[in-house]
């Protein structure tokens, strides 16, 4: 069976970098690992990059130019064809187009509250969610 496609809000990947023993970072070395298909697109990988270089976050540049590098190596690159505007903050939209064009399986944010419960076949879940669906296989959170 492969693994599942996974597209993850910028809060995520910025959590995985500010918090080491975190569910992101478990999630995100999921994905780099090849346990889960990461899907991203240009715009959400520009999104990552200039969100990880912001001075609040401290992240050293260099690492953030690895990372970047290392994530964009790992990922399927997918440019969606279809814009949506279904989200409350209009710059999430480019998950939901991503999570469409890939046919993820997850799309994991940090803020459920600004997505659908579900996108088309795609499950919006938490960290805790996915590792609970992927790694422990409970059902029912998606």
């Amino acid at each position: 069976m492969p693994p599942p496609k996974v597209v993850l809000d910028t809060n995520v990947v910025v959590s995985a970098h500010l918090n080491p023993d975190g569910l992101e970072r478990l999630v995100l070395n999921l994905a780099l690992a090849g346990r889960l298909r990461l899907c991203i697109s240009s715009e959400i990988l520009a999104e990552y990059d200039e969100v990880l270089r912001r001075p609040k976050f401290a992240i050293d540049p260099a690492k953030v130019t690895d990372s970047i590098r290392l994530l964009s190596s790992r990922a399927a690159m997918l440019e969606p064809s279809a814009n949506v505007a279904v989200t409350s903050d209009p710059e999430d939209n480019k998950f939901l187009e991503c999570a469409e064009e890939a046919g993820a399986d997850y799309l994991v944010t940090g803020n459920l509250r600004h997505f659908p419960k579900n996108w088309k076949k795609t499950g919006i879940v938490s960290s805790r969610q996915l590792i609970e669906v992927v790694i422990m296989g409970f059902k029912g959170t998606r």
